[in-house]
């Protein structure tokens, strides 16, 4: 017995050590993430104690003062939802009523496909969550095809597809040269994609670039596309807040659904309700008929189920509110379009500046580009002094948020960006 025992209490220490080794292993291989390149200049930023310091990394808007904003429709929809009876689970494919009005504000409030029931949509977690759903489908229903992604994009996009097991390729988009689209290198690689390739477009105020095509440019993208048979799905995260006005912004949409087009769609309520933490967002298929839209429908619920069951209620409740309360749209889009016009008004004014100042490289492009960010054409070299010098932060690739531009500080960037540029 006492043998026994030894040998068992040897056998039981034994695989104490072997089972303390393994739980001490479990983890021991993994490395620190890379840091977000957005992220880090917003805690760089932080960091610095300069009193003429300036972000113009982050990507959210920030009036004249250099403050966030909360819209005044916004506080009254809260005000009206604050009383509201219930905190229960929406469904899989959350609001209804949000549902209702993003396909209304998208794809018209008088169209003959919602008419007809062919939209399959579903809330989602904002656009990421939208693109995120929808990769996630394409790699369920369409395993053998890949996402054509222009260059640039968004980071995050490529984060997206990659991570839902999609081939990631891509096509043209920017002209560094002339700082404006690289018309013919896209639709040279729209024509040589295989057949029945999925296209990822910005439907207005292309992020990073801010670079857009015009009407024209729209129609022959549009049919390039359909002669090749590809899907097209449209990032949309600035309806409204590219020009101030949302069915301006949603004409490349209309473009392709006049063409014929199936198409899915990614909205975002972050920028033009300024609802960034909320987390709003829906996605839409157009589909052949209602009897598909409903099997598509079902089919983007389940993948829902497992990523996080059902999304949030109270922004739903806020977006619902403002955009089915005919006189909270009305005072929308007058502060949407307050929004649009500060940010058109910093790019007239760093022109300006750059221009008075006598720089002798053209600075067009500032203007002729749209929404919240503004492609510089500087090199990292010169980023990186405009910060170690100026204490001015923004990405590397030469992005300036114009919502980080206010009266107070436009001179003083502008000098700046004179100062770094003036021996190119």
């Amino acid at each position: 017995m006492a043998i026994h025992n030894l040998l068992n209490g040897q056998f039981l220490n034994r695989s104490s050590v072997i089972g303390a080794r393994f739980m001490s292993s479990w983890f021991r291989n993994i490395q620190p993430a890379p840091k977000d390149p957005i992220l880090g200049v917003t805690e760089a930023f932080l960091a610095d104690q300069s009193p003429n310091k300036v972000n113009v990394g982050v990507g959210a808007y920030r009036d004249d003062n250099g403050k966030p904003v909360v819209l005044e429709c916004v506080r009254e929809a809260e005000r009206r939802i604050a009383g509201n009876q219930f905190m229960e689970y929406l469904p899989m494919g959350g609001s209804i009523h949000l549902v209702e009005e993003s396909l209304k504000l998208a794809y018209g409030e008088n169209s003959e496909l919602i008419k007809d029931k062919r939209i399959a949509a579903v809330q989602a977690l904002s656009g990421t969550g939208a693109c995120r759903l929808f990769a996630a489908f394409q790699q369920r229903f369409h395993p053998n095809t890949q996402i054509y992604i222009p260059v640039p994009t968004w980071a995050n996009h490529h984060n997206i597809w990659r991570d839902s097991g999609v081939p990631i390729k891509t096509f043209r988009y920017y002209h560094p040269e002339s700082k404006g689209l690289d018309f013919s290198g896209l639709m040279d690689d729209i024509m040589n994609a295989p057949d029945g390739s999925f296209f990822l477009l910005h439907a207005c105020a292309h992020n990073p670039t801010g670079v857009d095509p015009s009407e024209e440019q729209w129609r022959e993208i549009s049919s390039q596309i359909k002669a090749k048979g590809h899907f097209p799905l449209f990032d949309m995260a600035y309806q409204g807040f590219a020009s101030g006005s949302p069915e301006r912004d949603a004409k490349a949409i209309r473009i392709f659904l006049d063409d014929g087009h199936l198409i899915g769609l990614a909205q975002s309520y972050a920028k033009n309700m300024g609802l960034y933490g909320q987390r709003v967002g829906c996605l839409s298929v157009l589909c052949e008929d209602a009897k598909q839209a409903v099997a598509v429908k079902s089919q983007l619920q389940l993948i829902a189920r497992p990523m996080y069951s059902n999304p949030p209620l109270h922004g739903a409740l806020v977006v619902s509110t403002v955009l089915g309360d005919p006189e909270l749209k009305k005072l929308w889009l007058q502060e949407v379009k307050v929004m649009a016009d500060r940010i058109i008004g910093m790019r007239t004014t760093l022109r300006e500046n750059l221009e008075n100042l006598g720089s002798s490289l053209p600075w067009q492009h500032i203007t002729n580009q749209i929404g919240m960010f503004c492609y510089s054409g500087m090199t990292p070299e010169q980023v990186d002094r405009l910060t170690s010098e100026f204490h001015i932060y923004m990405t590397r690739n030469g992005r300036i948020s114009m919502a980080g531009l206010n009266t107070g500080n436009v001179g003083y960037v502008a000098n700046a960006i004179y100062e770094v540029t003036k021996s190119t």
